[in-house]
């Protein structure tokens, strides 16, 4: 492992010495995202509303040759430690470099992962929730590592990845890592289908691998998209048994220039009984509403039906804005 991990930043270092021998002009960009909302419950969860700032991307991306830049991005959010004073802390999301010869795409750093990159883009809505693999711990949606993509051609394409399997909140204590592949395929403009699975290595022989399978089909037209998944995960957290599927069904219909409505439906399975405790079936349906290019507000119901425990209900009004 340690070989293979010298290989890897050896062959990262000539790459990025041969972009140096290039014309270097810096151009970037700065990138400003927040997300927030308000909400109140309804019913027994009436208790429960305010003003929440969900989200705060700080961040910069830039480019030092034509095929050679890279980007920095603090998340910003809650620390979700009970009695905490602190209330918001601050995380490196990303800090890549990127190079690009081609239809080739190496990113090296604490990069976005692709397990559920394609996904989040479909459903296109991570200001309002995140997609289903991100929502329920499925993956993480940043790690360090490396991770190599290809476009064979405007049918095909496949990404391979090499990283901590541990996300971007902690640091790397261990032996363990994640070893991703997937595959995308269009076989007709606007039809899209993709195949993803990793291993998440253990660090012991009495610790079991953990696994995971995503499969995805998604539609778009000028008038509306429909994308639906299936997701798979073995031996969640290293512990034997603990499996876990699930399926999310999207959709979104344009009406007008400046309104969309959409809805979603999720339903999350443990197979052994004792881990069923944050199982259950999501429904969201809402409108959004595009006032200038950078802000987005949307109004939407949501209500949660938990395997074991009482069904929530909750009104939002989410608001994103996007430099």
């Amino acid at each position: 492992m340690k070989r293979l991990s010298f290989f890897v930043l050896f062959t990262l270092s000539i790459l990025i010495l041969r972009a140096q021998e290039q014309k270097i002009t810096i151009t970037g960009k700065p990138i400003v995202t927040l997300f927030a909302n308000y909400h109140t419950g309804l019913g027994h969860a009436n208790s429960n509303s305010g003003f929440e700032l969900d989200r705060a991307y700080l961040g910069y991306q830039f480019k030092l040759t034509e095929n050679f830049g890279g980007k920095v991005i603090f998340d910003i959010g809650e620390t979700k430690l009970k009695g905490a004073d602190l209330e918001r802390v601050a995380y490196v999301k990303n800090a890549m470099l990127s190079w690009t010869p081609g239809n080739l795409t190496l990113d090296f750093g604490l990069v976005k992962t692709e397990q559920f990159s394609l996904q989040e883009s479909f459903w296109g809505y991570r200001y309002i929730l995140k997609s289903f693999d991100d929502d329920y711990k499925f993956g993480p949606s940043a790690d360090m590592g490396i991770i190599g993509k290809y476009r064979f051609n405007d049918y095909i394409s496949a990404d391979l990845s090499f990283t901590n399997g541990e996300g971007y909140k902690k640091i790397n204590k261990d032996n363990n890592y994640r070893y991703g592949a997937g595959v995308t395929l269009t076989p007709v403009t606007d039809l899209t289908f993709r195949i993803y699975g990793d291993i998440y290595t253990g660090n012991s022989d009495s610790t079991e691998n953990q696994s995971n399978l995503s499969l995805f089909a998604g539609y778009r037209h000028k008038l509306f998209r429909i994308g639906a998944e299936y997701n798979k995960l073995w031996n969640a957290t290293f512990t034997e048994g603990n499996n876990k599927d699930g399926y999310s069904v999207y959709t979104s219909v344009n009406a007008g220039k400046k309104f969309t409505v959409f809805g979603r439906y999720d339903y999350l399975h443990s197979q052994e009984e004792q881990f069923r405790e944050t199982d259950g079936q999501r429904i969201l349906a809402g409108v959004q509403y595009t006032p200038i290019r950078f802000l987005k507000l949307s109004p939407n119901f949501r209500n949660w039906n938990p395997q074991n425990g009482k069904a929530e209900s909750f009104i939002y009004l989410n608001l994103e804005f996007k430099l």
